[in-house]
């Protein structure tokens, strides 16, 4: 049995690694400030004695600091950020704060308690408006075009450091978005928390041919633990996401289909939604299948299942803080 630390543990993706680790029969301390995360998320694994959550800052080092101390983590695994990439001109420290500064916490004490293992989930927005695809992990970086990617990348290099300067095997992990259950952030809550208010139109930012890759949630942790069991060493670098792409357009033909709605469109904002909003995200995930993984689910699953579990849980489309 090994140890977890969990920043963002009630969020979509923490709680979800947080059941994988359970399930494998692993301990798991869960840390967040529960902004976004939601209790509701983790109602199985509160019942699990090998589970403990902590309503806890990663910009406030000393609380996570004590954390780590209690637990003596094999693994520490940052999921927690602020994730809201269309609002970030708007409040520019944000992204300074939890992306950047937050994962120097959670770094550094990592290494206080002598944790060599940590797990961090960046993005494919650090590849900017990038000329190549599908984008391989040593492509050529262009000029960052959102204070989130911009943090995040940040995040990378900090822990590339402490890999290198303190011999820590430190893993980034260059997400898609994700899809699947307990989704509550990205194109397809969006659309229907619009299509709540209004079944007869859906506004569009951008033109709607923007060409985005996205993955399931089960494939994107079968990934993660592949690579986590896998013990690697030193700074590694995996993208992760799904060989195919869809336009916001087909994804929003899946979305109206399951929800029996044919509303008309209303587009705005030329060939990207808003700055930063890369009108093309495809990853080259060759190193990752080199260990062996693949997506099993399709795209057109990932937005199916959103839309079924969003419309199960419709009370989530009313969280003031999502």
């Amino acid at each position: 049995m090994a140890k977890f630390f969990v920043t963002g543990a009630a969020g979509f993706i923490g709680s979800h690694f947080t059941d994988r680790a359970l399930a494998k029969g692993h301990q798991v301390v869960g840390f967040d400030n529960m902004s976004t995360g939601q209790k509701f998320f983790l109602k199985d694994a509160l019942t699990n004695k090998n589970f403990k959550l902590i309503e806890g800052d990663i910009r406030e080092i000393e609380q996570l600091q004590k954390a780590m101390s209690d637990l003596k983590p094999d693994w520490v695994i940052h999921f927690a950020a602020n994730a809201d990439v269309r609002r970030g001109l708007d409040r520019p420290r944000r992204d300074l704060d939890y992306n950047t500064i937050g994962t120097w916490n959670v770094v550094e004490s990592a290494r206080g308690v002598d944790c060599k293992n940590v797990l961090f989930s960046s993005t494919g927005s650090v590849y900017g408006e990038p000329k190549v695809f599908p984008t391989p992990e040593n492509g050529p970086f262009p000029e960052q075009t959102s204070l989130y990617g911009a943090s995040k990348l940040a995040g990378e290099g900090i822990l590339s450091a402490y890999a290198h300067g303190y011999g820590m095997n430190n893993v980034v992990f260059r997400f898609v978005s994700i899809l699947g259950p307990r989704y509550t952030h990205g194109h397809v809550f969006d659309f229907m928390k619009k299509l709540k208010a209004d079944k007869t139109k859906l506004p569009v930012l951008g033109n709607g041919k923007q060409l985005k890759s996205y993955l399931h949630m089960n494939d994107l942790m079968k990934g993660l633990w592949l690579v986590i069991e896998s013990k690697p060493q030193g700074f590694q670098v995996y993208n992760i996401g799904h060989d195919d792409a869809l336009t916001v357009d087909i994804s929003i033909g899946y979305i109206t289909r399951e929800l029996g709605l044919t509303p008309k469109l209303e587009y705005s904002g030329g060939e990207r939604g808003w700055i930063g909003d890369s009108p093309r995200i495809q990853l080259d995930t060759t190193k990752l299948k080199k260990l062996g993984w693949s997506a099993d689910k399709s795209l057109e699953q990932g937005v199916v299942d959103t839309v079924h579990y969003i419309s199960e849980n419709s009370f989530l489309l009313s969280e003031a803080n999502l």
